[in-house]
């Protein structure tokens, strides 16, 4: 009822993507959690709904870790197409999804939908790449304070940066990478994620806007 009342003045309405995937000394759930909370965060004070963040995404790479179910980029697509058609016919005519996970973004060209990688926005990538240009995947750059997990303590040093591309097989993968992380420093102090997190948000409020 309180979405029906909201189509009649706006139509507008976000779709957080994510994945559940190793993610070292993170949780399984990092990329959804982060996609989640930066749509809310961003579309809060604008009044506009937010879905849950579909949780499994296209992570065929970590296949040798357990936890980390992927979906076939066909079956991915699919699904997406459906999901917005779905929308769209209940009146939602501009949606917008917030992606946070890279396995996803091939998606993007292949759906008539708006589409924003959060994390890798022009002005939230200028503020990773500032503070370290070695974040990566499983490092500090997704080491909020809602993606740590309790009582597990990452390692102190920074992880020599694994090479790219990696090995096609899962397996390979896996024996490569070791604990998950693509390398660099595993985290930083509050104060700077905190200072990424609040241009990301504010970066994917302007996109909602310009809906």
């Amino acid at each position: 009822m309180q979405l029906e009342a909201y189509l009649e003045r706006d139509d507008r309405l976000v779709l957080p993507l994510g994945s559940t995937e190793q993610h070292a000394y993170l949780s399984l759930a990092t990329d959804a959690i982060l996609a989640e909370r930066v749509a809310v965060e961003a579309a809060e004070p604008l009044g506009v709904p937010v879905l849950p963040a579909l949780a499994y995404g296209v992570a065929p790479a970590f296949a040798a870790y357990p936890g980390s179910p992927s979906l076939s980029a066909e079956t991915y697509v699919a699904v997406l197409r459906e999901l917005v058609a779905s929308l769209r016919a209940q009146g939602f005519r501009r949606p917008l999804v917030v992606n946070g996970h890279g396995g996803n973004a091939f998606a993007a060209e292949r759906l008539d939908v708006e589409w924003h990688d959060w994390w890798r926005a022009p002005r939230t990538w200028a503020a990773v790449r500032e503070l370290d240009p070695a974040g990566t995947h499983a490092s500090w750059m997704e080491s909020f304070p809602w993606t740590r997990l309790p009582g597990v303590e990452p390692p102190a040093e920074p992880k020599p940066v694994a090479p790219s591309p990696l090995p096609a097989d899962a397996s390979e993968v896996r024996r490569v990478l070791g604990d998950g992380s693509f390398g660099g420093a595993y985290a930083r102090s509050d104060e700077d994620m905190l200072a990424v997190w609040a241009v990301g948000v504010a970066e994917t409020r302007e996109r909602i806007e310009q809906l």
